[in-house]
């Protein structure tokens, strides 16, 4: 069994908490608040609507939630404890000698800690490492780990078992790496609002519509290589190192950071986006990081590769007597205007179950590289019960013909509750890609499809196969 001992419940804490959880760890939490129980579970809501989306297959069972007033107790056989008090070193500290006292010894100790280094960190004796995080913690992977080599080593193989991405620095510094970026940033953005070049709004606009999208898939160096055309970076630098002696910034000269810049910055924040709830505007931060995340997904570009390797390695399904093809969240990206899944994802799920199988019978990525394959060329769907954002999906499914250059399969889709909620009839054929016409199966493969035929072959026959549209 696996525990994770969180102390402090703040935002970052109980995103910790979340990513923990719903990898299937037991999270015990540590937080004299006498709102923490409210506020974590709050965004484990959130967090249950939004990390389950970027997956295709169902993450794992979650693990016990537990809240404790006793830090002895709470830190009781944990395998990882994550402090996220807040950023004074006198707070920590005193955290740290009351770890010392009760954690399991061979427990990582990791410091939320966005600025501090870990010479600072354990001055009084403590054997921290920085495990520096980012909101929201339980969908962004990125953790910076600075410390004793063996101990960031162990660490990074754990938090890679629940799909985030370990980035150990090669020395301590202040604010680690991506801080003080994200300070340079914001030391200029002071400025441009202050002398009024622009609000907070117009800020933000040049940011999300444009270098923000290239940083989500290619970061800084990257994009900037290609900036510089054909002939690479070195051009690049040549066209545009000249400029880093010009006055274009004032990254370290701070404005006043008086009562004057804070109402203004706090009013123009508030006219851009007070209408809306911090709730509501983390459900669209959520919704959009995975419709973003999911497309990089696709290419495995960037956050989309750590998702995908998480993936793979998440559990398969417990069997049934029918294979299980998909079992998975229904993302919210699914849905539409009348709250439930779209009828054009039933096919993109029936999709993903005719892949699955293909893959089963040896159908995969080196047999079409090699110029075989499968074309769908009829489905038919009957839409049953509705299906909504976050649900359990599981679909089954069924061989009704397996032979020769034909495959026709019968696909259930089950809800909640074992609910029926689809079934998806879907008739293909083997194909020469070299030739694109169609052609009997290598034989291998033709022999493993004809073994499940087979073993379908006594099952009663689906209600509703062989249906069509209009049908009497």
């Amino acid at each position: 069994m696996t525990k994770a001992t969180i102390i402090g419940g703040g935002v970052i804490g109980g995103g910790w908490a979340a990513r923990f959880l719903l990898n299937g760890w037991d999270v015990a939490i540590f937080d004299p608040d006498p709102e923490a129980e409210r506020k974590i579970g709050e965004v484990l809501t959130n967090a249950r609507r939004a990390l389950p989306s970027l997956y295709d297959k169902a993450l794992p069972e979650e693990g016990a939630l537990a809240f404790h007033s006793d830090l002895a107790e709470a830190l009781t056989d944990a395998t990882w404890i994550q402090e996220s008090v807040p950023e004074r070193l006198d707070i920590k500290h005193s955290i740290f000698d009351q770890i010392a006292e009760h954690a399991p010894k061979d427990a990582i100790l990791g410091s939320s800690t966005s600025g501090f280094k870990p010479s600072e960190l354990n001055e009084k004796g403590a054997a921290a490492i920085v495990a520096h995080p980012f909101n929201p913690v339980y969908l962004l992977p990125l953790v910076e780990l600075v410390g004793h080599a063996d101990t960031c080593a162990r660490a990074a193989d754990i938090l890679k078992t629940i799909g985030m991405f370990p980035l150990t620095l090669r020395k301590e510094i202040d604010a680690h790496i991506a801080d003080r970026m994200l300070e340079a940033v914001w030391r200029e953005g002071l400025w441009l609002i202050k002398d009024g070049i622009c609000t907070t709004e117009e800020l933000d606009e040049a940011i999300r519509m444009g270098f923000g999208l290239r940083w989500a898939q290619m970061g800084l160096f990257e994009t900037y290589r290609i900036a510089g055309g054909e002939a690479g970076m070195k051009h690049f630098l040549a066209q545009f190192g000249p400029c880093l002696t010009w006055p274009w910034t004032k990254l370290m000269d701070v404005p006043e950071f008086n009562d004057e810049l804070v109402d203004l910055i706090a009013g123009q924040s508030d006219a851009q986006s007070g209408h809306r709830s911090i709730r509501e505007l983390e459900r669209l931060r959520d919704d959009n990081l995975v419709g973003m995340m999911r497309a990089l997904k696709l290419t495995e570009t960037g956050v989309g590769g750590v998702i995908k390797a998480h993936e793979a390695s998440l559990p398969a399904p417990q069997p049934r007597d029918l294979p299980i093809t998909v079992d998975r969240a229904i993302p919210q990206s699914w849905t539409d205007y009348n709250g439930h899944m779209n009828e054009a994802y039933y096919i993109e799920a029936s999709g993903q179950a005719t892949d699955t199988f293909m893959e089963m019978i040896g159908c995969d990525a080196a047999y079409i590289a090699d110029g075989g394959s499968y074309f769908t060329i009829e489905n038919h769907i009957r839409y049953l019960s509705e299906l909504k954002e976050g649900e359990r999906l599981t679909i089954t499914t069924q061989v009704l013909k397996g032979k020769g250059k034909v495959m026709h399969l019968f696909h259930r889709l089950w809800g909640p509750g074992e609910v029926l909620a689809a079934t998806v009839e879907t008739l293909l054929l083997h194909v020469d890609l070299t030739k694109r016409g169609t052609s009997d199966p290598a034989p291998e493969l033709a022999a493993k499809l004809e073994h499940y035929a087979s073993a379908h072959a006594d099952l009663p026959w689906p209600e509703g196969a062989g249906n069509f549209v209009g049908q009497r």
